[in-house]
């Protein structure tokens, strides 16, 4: 909140802000499907070698997945990110 508040205090627009909640939340849950696609990989990897059961991994269900993941920490960010960018400067400096 105090970040978001010095940041409107100095000049950034609404807009900007907006952005920024975006970014980051595009830029963690696209980390996450990541993550999530590596250890699902090595899942697969692991049950292949214990079990002898074959699996592929297909370029484009791992760019749906990483891309999905970006969506709906997007869509899921919206709400938080129109919040903060209609807070008051004054008010979010001073709430903490």
């Amino acid at each position: 909140t105090r970040e978001i508040g010095v940041r409107m205090a100095v000049g950034a627009r609404r807009g900007d802000v907006l952005r920024q909640i975006l970014v980051e939340a595009a830029v963690l849950t696209g980390l996450g499907g990541v993550v999530g696609v590596g250890l699902g990989y090595l899942g697969a990897w692991a049950a292949t070698r214990l079990l002898e059961f074959p699996f592929a991994v297909r370029p484009l269900v791992v760019v749906v997945a990483v891309l999905f993941s970006c969506s709906i920490g997007v869509f899921f960010g919206l709400y938080p990110a129109n919040r903060a960018a209609r807070m008051d400067p004054v008010e979010a400096l001073r709430k903490e």
